[in-house]
Order: structure tokens, then C-alpha cells, then sequence
């Protein structure tokens, strides 16, 4: 893992994101390593010679000057990195910036695997509205650690719940699914009394690294080879009409209001969309 310290003019940067005004991200890379990273297209701009989340990039910037001026705003933590991967416990540079803007107005959202999160336990609850979501698509260890090198299932689904009764807003972030694998309902269950919302968003190939993902299906789960064909190359969405459905029902039984995205022009999860939205009460 090569990691280094680079400084930057600023890490609040104003964001295209309609969840956000401000994306943050203290880290270049994530030591992760996430097979199906999205954010994997960073490297293009690195310069970097290691793979994906074999190197990280610890952001060093100019103290904020009036932290007030974001009163009202809304910055999401996390957007292509994690910025509570194991090395945020030497450098503190997320905690150096909820530090920063405490007191400010602002409000905060924060995506990550790692239960590290708990240790700014005392900031995070300081700031309006403040919430933190975990990704969470399978409850099989051993599928997990083939994906990414995170902290264990078992240790998110604590600090969710320990987040949870401490009154700070949790999300599972339940993404991505992998059709024929990811088992949607037993996770609902399994967070289900340590979180406010489940978002599911299907796992959508492309780059560099849809062929390694379809390579590790085959030898792993070589009996839906015939599945992911007809999603990833053939662009059927049979699949996700069925999940769409089956949740649907799910929710209405259970008594959970369920909300798909229906901006740019797409309809609902089985349809177009990349996600839909699972609301508890």
C-alpha cells in the first residue's frame, strides 16, 4: 500500500450530486479495495502507477475560514473514497475537517464501511439532521471479504446499531446488488431495528472492472453465468422487474412506505432506475 500526503486548496468541493451541495473526500484511494468501485475511474487522474486500492492520497488543506458560510448546506462525506479507511486512524484528516465545520450549520451525510465511524461519535451528533450510512449487500462473510477488505459485516451492522441508538440517522446502503447472490430480505431483516432507511441500487458493470466481475461469477457461481448474461449483455431487466416486485409486496406487507427514484426520466427500480428507496418506521 503506498500512501502519501498531497496538499490541496480546499476539500469542500461544490457537487453535481442531487443529495448534496458539497462532496467531500479527505483521501485520493481507498485501500478497500472494492471489486465493483465505481470510483475506480479516479485513477485516470492520479497519475498512479498501483492499482486501485493499493494506494492512497492523505489530503492536507488551509483551515476553513468562515465555516458559517455553509449554514443551510449539505455536504455528503465519502463520494469516491472512504473516509474512514484504516489509514484515517493515523492522519484524522475527516475528524480535522468535522472539527472544522462544527458549529457551522452545515449538515452532513457520510457514507463508509468501517465501524472507525463511532470514534467521531461525539462530533457527528453535533450537526443538523446528520446521517450515516453503511454498505451492506450481503450477510455471507466469505462473499464479502472476495469483494472488498473492509471491516466484517458483523462489526458494521454493530456500529450501525450502536449510531442508531445513540439517535444519529443510519442508512443500510444496500449496494450493490448482485442479482442470483445479494439475498435483499434477509438483510432488511437483519437492520431493520438499527436503521431509518434501506437504499438498494442494482449492480450496474461498466468500466474495467465489468469483465472481472463477470469472470469471478463464472468461477464462483457458474450456474448464473446464463443470469448476468441476459443483464449485462443482452440488457434484459426481467431480473429487477421480479425484485421490484417481490419487494414491493414485501414492504406493503411489513407496513414500509417504498419510494423509487424517479428523476431523469426513470420510472421504478424494475424498470430504468438504478435504485429505490425503503423507508422504516
Amino acid at each position: 500500500m503506498k500512501i502519501q500526503e498531497i496538499t490541496v486548496k480546499s476539500v469542500m468541493t461544490k457537487s453535481n450530486l442531487p443529495v448534496s451541495d458539497f462532496s467531500v473526500n479527505p483521501y485520493v484511494g481507498c485501500s478497500h479495495a472494492c471489486s465493483y468501485c465505481y470510483a475506480s475511474f479516479m485513477k485516470r487522474f492520479t497519475n498512479h502507477p498501483e492499482p486501485w486500492g493499493e494506494f492512497v492520497d492523505v489530503k492536507q488543506w488551509p483551515e476553513l475560514r468562515h465555516p458559517e458560510k455553509y449554514a443551510g448546506k449539505e455536504a455528503f462525506f465519502g463520494s469516491v473514497t472512504d473516509c474512514y479507511q484504516p489509514c484515517e486512524a493515523k492522519y484524522g484528516r475527516t475528524r480535522a475537517l468535522l472539527t472544522q465545520l462544527q458549529g457551522s450549520g452545515i449538515r452532513i451525510s457520510i457514507a463508509t464501511k468501517s465501524d472507525l465511524v463511532l470514534r467521531d461519535m461525539d462530533l457527528i451528533r453535533t450537526f443538523p439532521d446528520a446521517r450515516v450510512s453503511f454498505s451492506i449487500n450481503t450477510l455471507d462473510e466469505d462473499f464479502r471479504k472476495e469483494m472488498d477488505r473492509a471491516a466484517s459485516i458483523e462489526r458494521r451492522l454493530a456500529a450501525m446499531k450502536e449510531l442508531y441508538d445513540a439517535g444519529i440517522q443510519t442508512v443500510c446502503q444496500m449496494a450493490p446488488i448482485f442479482p442470483g447472490i445479494t439475498d435483499a430480505k434477509a438483510i432488511i431483516e437483519a437492520v431493520r431495528d438499527r436503521c431509518n432507511l434501506i437504499w438498494l441500487e442494482n449492480l450496474n458493470l461498466r468500466g474495467d472492472y465489468k469483465a472481472r466481475i463477470l469472470e469471478w461469477v463464472h468461477g464462483h457461481y457458474p450456474e448464473l453465468d446464463g443470469l448476468y448474461q441476459e443483464i449485462y449483455t443482452h440488457g434484459k431487466r426481467d431480473y429487477w422487474s421480479a425484485l421490484d416486485t417481490e419487494l414491493r409486496a414485501y414492504a406493503a406487507a411489513e407496513g414500509f412506505p417504498y419510494v423509487w427514484d424517479d428523476d431523469s426520466k426513470r420510472s421504478d427500480f424494475g424498470g430504468t432506475a438504478d435504485h429505490c428507496e425503503l423507508f422504516l418506521p
